[in-house]
């Protein structure tokens, strides 16, 4: 019985902070280079102010849109059941960095993204380190490379060999 009300307020605790947070973030765009700038060590973040102001814009946008939920709920609280196996492994499509909106994506050549913050504690804060975690994760971003056992991919890229 403690399980279920433990359970019940952990999904409560999310439902308000998750749009707190989102929210709290939108109000932080404007300064959102500078704190970067600062928390990285990095002047790249104040180069060009108004266009990385639009990027933490979108990227706070895209945040808002589940990838919030699902860091207090999925990471932070550790909620949900995690699947016992995920197969696959990053090709660089930049599709799990909201969909390509994340302010810290950097494009490589051949069509593929790199993260900008990848080895900064930054990086640690936030949901990369984690993906994918399920299914959803992978359905969220269309990842061409991961799935789940029991996903109609792994047949077909067992019997591709």
């Amino acid at each position: 019985m403690n399980t279920s009300i433990s359970h019940a307020r952990r999904i409560q605790v999310v439902a308000l902070a998750a749009p707190v947070f989102s929210s709290l973030c939108l109000f932080l765009v404007p300064l959102m280079p500078f704190i970067v700038a600062v928390l990285l060590w990095d002047r790249r973040f104040l180069k060009n102010y108004s266009a990385q102001r639009q990027k933490f814009r979108i990227h706070f946008q895209a945040l808002s849109a589940g990838p919030v939920e699902h860091y207090f709920r999925d990471v932070f609280l550790r909620v949900k059941q995690v699947p016992v196996t995920v197969y696959g492994e990053c090709v660089q499509c930049g599709n799990c960095c909201l969909n390509k909106s994340c302010a810290f994506l950097e494009p490589m050549d051949g069509g593929k993204y790199q993260c900008g913050i990848y080895g900064t504690y930054l990086r640690k804060f936030s949901n990369c380190g984690s993906f994918p975690l399920h299914a959803q994760d992978i359905e969220r971003y269309q990842c061409p490379s991961y799935f789940v056992e029991g996903d109609p991919r792994a047949i077909w890229l067992k019997s591709s060999n």
